[in-house]
């Protein structure tokens, strides 16, 4: 039974991490600009995801007026080179593709009257060089 369990245990440790892995570096495959929705709220906190290799994405809790947010914004190494951060407390806007209730994979963000772009219409990453499904 201890075996068992242990493999249970590691199958969902591996579709969580595939999960992960789908909604940081490849999440635009999930884009769909037909369920495109802006929001505003309040950063209540920033987490980075560990990713594929050494990439590490960042995900903004967001807390709006119709409910929290987990928002997909991208890697980490991108939000640096456009010298774009975010912190707890912070008021942002929100513009993505909504999955699920609660989760929008980030296609723009306004803060401070600063514009973050992402990703395009389609839901390509800017930091993949025009091309779906790249980190």
């Amino acid at each position: 039974m201890t075996k068992l369990r242990s493999t249970f245990a590691l199958a969902a440790i591996a579709a969580t991490l595939v999960t992960i892995s789908f909604s940081q570096g490849r999440g635009n495959r999930n884009y769909n600009p037909a369920t495109e929705t802006t929001v505003k709220g309040t950063v209540e906190e920033v987490q980075q995801i560990p990713g594929q290799g050494a990439n590490t994405g960042t995900h903004l809790v967001l807390k709006t007026d119709s409910g929290t947010y987990d928002v997909h914004v991208g890697p980490t190494s991108f939000l640096a080179s456009q010298k774009f951060s975010f912190a707890k407390g912070e008021e942002v806007e929100v513009t993505g593709s909504k999955i699920g209730s609660d989760t929008l994979i980030a296609r723009e963000i306004k803060k401070d009257g600063k514009v973050l772009t992402l990703r395009n219409q389609q839901g390509i990453p800017a930091w993949s060089g025009g091309h779906r499904g790249q980190w």
